[in-house]
């Protein structure tokens, strides 16, 4: 059984990966550039709350912008095999865009990341009931969760790993239903390596259950230029967790080969996203949980995303058990933002996470945070091109 507790230590240091704000970047001269990270206003919640935008540059001239609603990922640059940078995270116009949208555009999500069944569970033997936002289920946290809240931030740019955004949001006990008063913190760090780095940690007063993640949208070719069916990725993951009409585990773990969800090997999103699966029309294409082969070491690789067009690489790094492979599904085309549309299929999602509906199947790693533990989670998403 996977514990929180298992790692005494670790770094608490949080990357970015901005992108520029124009759609696609020159060429950067990088001589010249240091680490760094600016603020700036980004609006005012109703309540007159201010939100601001933390914009981090690294040594190399990568950039990552983060506003504190929601602890969101707006932009994210990286470079192609020519060098050029590109905004390759899908986002809102502005404050009244994201606090309007449902699709979780590069959120932190919480308390608890994917669907858990009927909306409740139970813990220690009460029971406890969740706002249902999806289907009768409650999905990342229900319709209030930690992307709809303003967070609290410190930047930093003297750290050796690269310009840093430490953010912080204590959430109250019996918010959304979850038990006991959650105070989580999350670094974002933009390294020398190209990395947007996610540290988190979290501690309860009571048990409770956790499982944070981000929620960023990826086009490696660059957000809103067209769909992403032509990413090539690799899983490292030999088993899935099936899932019902409603999208929730059924509690199997069901070996990928031979099917659809066999991405062992790199595999173009769009050779077998229309397959005669059942598995396939029950999520309308991927939106499934992975479950990844990890070793001993602390951090290990999830999985890589290549757009052979650009040449733009994207590995993911995680400490989590399980990986969402998401494949835009629910864009139609009806969605715009940063001044392009969002077609069906316009971009990818890779959460990682623990297991959707843990803490109603037993047999899943658990997810329960007990008073005086700390739950600690590290994920990375590392840029390269070729």
């Amino acid at each position: 059984m996977m514990n929180y507790t298992r790692w005494s230590t670790f770094a608490l240091m949080g990357a970015l990966t901005l992108a520029c704000f124009t759609q696609a970047c020159a060429t950067k001269e990088t001589s010249d550039v240091k680490n760094d990270v600016k603020k700036q206003a980004y609006g005012k919640m109703p309540d007159g709350a201010q939100v601001d935008l933390y914009t981090l540059t690294n040594a190399n001239g990568m950039q990552a912008g983060i506003i504190t609603y929601g602890g969101t990922v707006v932009s994210l640059s990286a470079p192609d095999r020519n060098g050029k940078y590109a905004d390759v995270v899908l986002g809102m116009d502005d404050l009244a865009g994201y606090m309007k949208a449902t699709a979780f555009f590069g959120a932190l999500i919480g308390r608890y990341g994917n669907r858990i069944g009927h909306a409740q569970f139970t813990l220690d033997g009460s029971t406890y009931k969740l706002p249902a936002n999806d289907n009768g289920n409650t999905l990342h946290g229900g319709p209030a969760g930690f992307d709809k809240h303003v967070w609290s931030a410190v930047p930093g740019s003297n750290s050796p790993d690269g310009p840093t955004l430490q953010l912080t949001y204590v959430s109250k006990d019996g918010e959304a239903g979850f038990p006991g008063t959650l105070s989580t913190t999350v670094f974002y760090t933009l390294t020398a390596k190209n990395e947007l780095k996610i540290d988190y940690t979290a501690t309860t007063d009571k048990p409770t259950v956790v499982n944070l993640t981000n929620h960023s949208y990826f086009n490696l070719a660059g957000q809103g230029e067209g769909d992403v069916l032509g990413h090539e990725v690799m899983i490292n993951a030999d088993r899935y967790t099936p899932v019902d009409a409603n999208l929730i585990p059924t509690g199997e773990l069901r070996p990928v080969a031979g099917t659809p969800f066999d991405f062992t090997k790199p595999t173009a999103i769009g050779a077998r996203i229309e397959a005669n699966d059942e598995q396939i029309k029950f999520g309308k294409g991927y939106d499934h949980n992975w479950v990844l082969n990890k070793g001993a070491a602390f951090i290990t690789k999830a999985a890589e995303v290549h757009e052979p067009k650009r040449g733009r690489v994207m590995e993911v790094w995680t400490t989590e058990p399980a990986l969402q492979f998401y494949t835009g599904n629910f864009l139609d085309g009806t969605l715009k933002g940063k001044g392009k549309t969002y077609l069906h299929r316009g971009a990818l999602c890779m959460e990682t996470q623990h297991y959707p509906d843990s803490p109603n199947k037993l047999a899943f790693p658990t997810t329960e945070l007990k008073p005086g533990a700390t739950y600690r989670s590290t994920t990375l998403y590392r840029f390269s091109a070729k």
